[in-house]
C-alpha cells in the first residue's frame, strides 16, 4: 500500500480501466469537471499538462492586471485643469505681457533706468491688484446671477408646472426624438426631483460655480499678470543705470519671443497641436500677439517722448493748458 501511494505521488495516479458510461454518468462527469477548484492542483503529476484550473488562475490574473491598468489610465485622464482656470490665466498673462511692456518702453524714453524700474514695479503691483479684484468681483457677480436664476426656476416649477414642462419639451424637441419617446421623457423629467437641475443646465445654460471660484479667479488672474509683467522688467535689473536703451533693446527681444510663444500656445490650446493647419493658425496667433504688443509699446514710447519734449519747452502750467 505504501509503494502504491509513493508511486501515485511521483508519477500520478494510474487511471483505472475504462468502461462505457451511460448518458447520465457522462452528464454528471461533465458537471464535475466544470467545478474543479484550485486545490485539485496538488494531485496532478509534476510537469503535467495544464488543466482548466491553471487556465482559470491565469485568466483571473490577466483580468486583475487589466483592471489595474484601466484604473490607472482613468486616474491619469481624470487630472485635468479647469477651463475657467485656463481662461483666467490667459487673461492675466495677456495683460501682464502687454501693459507693463508698453509702460517700461515708454519710460525708457526718459533715459533713466531707476525711473523705469520703479514705475514698472508700481504699475505691476497696482495692475495685479486691480486685475485680481476684477476677477473676484466678476466671479461673485456670476455666482449671484446663478442663485437668482435658480430661485426663479424653483418658483416657476412650484407655481406653474405646465410652463416648466413646456421648457423641458423645448429643450428636447431639437433632438428629433420620436413623439411617444419625447412625451415619455418630458413627463418623466417634469415630475423628477432633478427638474430644476435639468432646467438650469440645459434651458438656462448655467452651471453652479464652485464655492471658491471667486478666490481662485482672483489669484489666478493676479498671478498671471505678475508673471507676465515681470518679463519685460528683468533686463533693467542687470544693466548699468546709464545703459537704459540697451535694456530696452534686450527687453524688446525678450518680449518678442515671449509674446510669440504665448500667442502660439494660446492658439494651440484652442485649435490643437498637430497638423499643418494648426501650426499655421498658431504661428498667426503668435505674430498677432507680437504686433499688438509692439504697437502698444511703440505708442506708449511715442507719447512719452512727445510729453517730455513739451515739458522741456514750457513749464508745467503751460503744458497742462496745451494738453487740456
Amino acid at each position: 500500500m505504501g509503494l502504491v501511494t509513493l508511486k501515485n505521488l511521483l508519477f500520478g495516479r494510474t487511471p483505472p480501466p475504462t468502461r462505457r458510461k451511460s448518458a447520465n454518468e457522462r452528464a454528471e462527469s461533465t458537471m464535475s469537471d466544470e467545478t474543479i477548484v484550485d486545490a485539485d492542483l496538488e494531485r496532478q503529476p509534476l510537469l503535467g499538462p495544464r488543466t482548466a484550473s491553471t487556465t482559470t488562475i491565469q485568466t483571473a490574473t490577466s483580468e486583475t492586471s487589466t483592471t489595474t491598468t484601466t484604473s490607472s489610465d482613468t486616474d491619469a485622464r481624470r487630472f485635468r485643469l479647469d477651463a475657467r482656470v485656463i481662461s483666467d490665466a490667459t487673461i492675466g498673462l495677456s495683460d501682464g505681457l502687454t501693459v507693463p511692456f508698453a509702460l517700461t518702453a515708454g519710460l525708457s524714453a526718459l533715459g533713466q533706468t531707476k525711473v523705469v524700474i520703479f514705475g514698472g514695479m508700481a504699475e505691476l503691483i497696482a495692475g495685479a491688484i486691480s486685475m485680481g479684484l476684477g476677477g473676484y468681483l466678476g466671479a461673485k457677480s456670476e455666482a449671484a446671477s446663478y442663485r437668482e436664476t435658480r430661485t426663479e426656476c424653483t418658483r416657476l416649477t412650484r407655481e406653474d408646472p405646465s410652463l416648466a414642462r413646456a421648457q423641458v419639451r423645448d429643450v428636447l424637441e431639437p433632438y428629433d426624438l420620436p413623439k411617444h419617446t419625447l412625451e415619455e421623457v418630458t413627463d418623466h423629467l417634469a415630475t423628477s426631483p432633478r427638474l430644476i437641475d435639468f432646467l438650469m443646465q440645459f434651458h438656462h445654460c448655467e452651471q453652479e460655480p464652485a464655492s471658491n471660484r471667486a478666490f481662485v479667479s482672483a489669484l489666478t488672474i493676479a498671478a498671471g499678470y505678475l508673471i507676465g509683467g515681470l518679463v519685460p522688467l528683468f533686463p533693467y535689473f542687470f544693466v548699468p543705470a546709464e545703459d537704459v536703451y540697451l535694456a530696452l533693446y534686450v527687453s524688446v527681444a525678450v518680449m518678442a519671443v515671449a509674446l510669440f510663444a504665448f500667442g502660439y500656445v494660446k492658439t494651440c490650446i484652442v485649435s490643437g497641436w498637430g497638423g499643418a493647419r494648426c501650426v499655421r493658425m498658431a504661428v498667426v496667433g503668435g505674430l498677432e500677439m507680437v504686433v499688438v504688443g509692439g504697437a502698444a509699446a511703440g505708442a506708449a514710447m511715442g507719447l512719452v517722448k512727445a510729453f517730455d519734449r513739451l515739458a522741456q519747452d514750457d513749464d508745467v502750467a503751460a503744458l497742462a493748458s496745451k494738453i487740456f
